[in-house]
């Protein structure tokens, strides 16, 4: 059918129903919503370098919903969530949203996950008035006064960027090595080290750029040893990370590595066993492991109920990923039952405070919208064992 064919067959369409165009634009955009459920739109990582993150990610969201589900849902309404996987490839991400909006399968969107990822989606959730809750990267790059519909909840890689190097330059550490991963995550945190580092005056030992897929992290770890720094700053996520650390540590067991809330995600911290002796990572909630941490209880709780996989009662990307579903079910309770778009941002942007017992959430009255500015810095032992 030619473009000139659909259209005339549109028009046709609309004038047999007696209804005005934009009429049948409003009710194809709802098709995500009726008085019995409202449908969220997920593009994450559910295979590649972070896959399994993304996994644990939506165990976490699936708990929320499960239970809201189990006690009458929202204003009656059930929350329904389909992930889509990406691969952490935003070409991938780009093409999953458009194809949800397109089809009206999507009311709102939760835990994009990447910086590239969310970035590639922006102008869409802009241009369209799309909802948008808890993007999975810290990159100040995206944190703008033009990202109306976008609730973040991480602060900034740059604020979390600032406590590392502090802390390394108060340890007396000096030439410093950046491992970055190649690619716009990587590059943006690299500005912020760099910066941060010309700021107090500290000697490098150097930047490296690893492979997305982690596939020269042998040979990158051997020309970072070669170097002999004081301590690597590390701009790296995933399995890539893992790859890397494992060398470099095969090389150089005592240089002290430190890294951001995202560079050793929950699934791979088994993978690194002895290899996190000594390393300092950057958190932004709390231990998934603490039973003193009120948040954690309440998500543990939650995972149990609703007989989530028990392998990911501990997983900080799963807590991170409940915190994204109740801020959600807070935005629609917010909303009210005669629910659009509009009113659930309003309803996002209406929390104040939002409290987990030890973690509170709560937005400012104009963007950029974000949740919280915790930072927090964990030091580890061999095996992911936390000793401060």
């Amino acid at each position: 059918m030619s473009r000139r064919q659909f259209l005339l067959r549109a028009s046709q369409a609309v004038a047999a129903t007696g209804l005005p165009a934009w009429a049948h634009t409003v009710m194809a955009a709802e098709e995500a919503l009726s008085a019995r459920h409202v449908t969220l739109g997920c593009s994450i990582a559910l295979t590649g370098p972070l896959g399994q993150a993304g996994i644990e990610q939506v165990a976490g969201m699936k708990a929320a919903f499960a239970e809201v589900n189990q006690a009458g849902g929202v204003h009656g309404r059930e929350i329904r969530m389909d992930p889509k996987d990406d691969g952490y490839v935003a070409a991938r991400t780009l093409q999953n949203v458009t194809q949800m909006l397109e089809a009206q399968a999507a009311f709102a969107l939760i835990s994009p996950l990447g910086t590239a990822n969310t970035a590639a989606i922006l102008p869409l959730i802009e241009s369209k008035g799309i909802p948008t809750v808890g993007p999975v990267t810290g990159a100040t790059s995206l944190r703008s006064a033009d990202a109306k519909h976008v609730f973040f909840l991480r602060p900034t890689y740059r604020e979390e960027t600032q406590r590392l190097v502090k802390q390394v330059v108060d340890m007396g550490l000096k030439r410093i090595a950046v491992v970055y991963l190649d690619n716009p995550f990587g590059k943006e945190v690299l500005k912020d080290m760099s910066q941060a580092l010309d700021d107090i005056k500290v000697e490098r030992a150097g930047e490296y750029a690893l492979a997305v897929d982690g596939k020269n992290g042998a040979e990158l770890a051997a020309k970072v040893a070669a170097e002999r720094p004081g301590a690597v700053l590390l701009a790296t996520t995933g399995t890539a990370n893992t790859a890397f650390v494992q060398a470099f540590r095969a090389k150089a067991q005592g240089v002290p590595l430190a890294g951001l809330s995202v560079t050793v995600v929950a699934s791979e911290m088994p993978k690194l066993a002895a290899s996190t002796r000594g390393m300092a990572l950057v958190q932004v909630f709390p231990d998934a492991n603490s039973q003193k941490s009120v948040a954690v209880r309440k998500f543990q709780a939650t995972m149990k109920a609703v007989g989530a996989n028990p392998a990911y009662i501990n997983s900080g990307s799963a807590l991170e990923g409940w915190l994204n579903g109740q801020i959600m079910i807070e935005g629609l309770k917010n909303a009210g039952k005669d629910l659009t778009r509009e009113r659930l941002r309003a309803g996002l942007s209406a929390i104040r405070s939002l409290s987990f017992g030890d973690f509170s959430v709560g937005f400012g009255n104009k963007a950029p919208y974000i949740g919280s500015d915790a930072i927090y810095l964990a030091v580890y032992a061999e095996n992911g064992r936390r000793i401060s």
